[in-house]
């Protein structure tokens, strides 16, 4: 009598639990389950793709400053040592001025 309560109970159990593991699984297809898992994923995907775009813009200015130190081109320049058109622009005056007599189309005929 006990063995036939206990496999029946038992049985009962197997059941309910089959029963409740085939419930949650059709929920999880519903299109609306469906749709949030995806919406879920494409966010993930796009916090990824974030970090990574964030991790290569970290290492290419580490990199522009390895380069930069190993180039020399973080030295102080002195103001004298400009070339004549970077003076002029250090100054606040246009680098390039036309001459009155001369014309620079270059279209024209010679």
């Amino acid at each position: 009598m006990f063995r036939r309560a206990f496999w029946f109970s038992a049985g009962a159990a197997a059941g309910v639990w089959a029963t409740n593991k085939v419930h949650r699984k059709i929920q999880q297809l519903t299109p609306e389950s469906l749709a949030a898992q995806a919406a879920n994923k494409a966010i993930g995907a796009g916090h990824k793709l974030k970090d990574f775009a964030l991790d290569v813009k970290a290492g290419m200015a580490q990199r522009e400053e390895e380069l930069g130190e190993v180039l020399g081109m973080h030295a102080p320049t002195d103001p004298v040592e400009l070339p004549a058109r970077a003076h002029r622009a250090a100054l606040g005056r246009p680098p390039y001025t036309q001459h009155p007599d001369h014309s620079y189309n270059r279209n024209e005929d010679h």
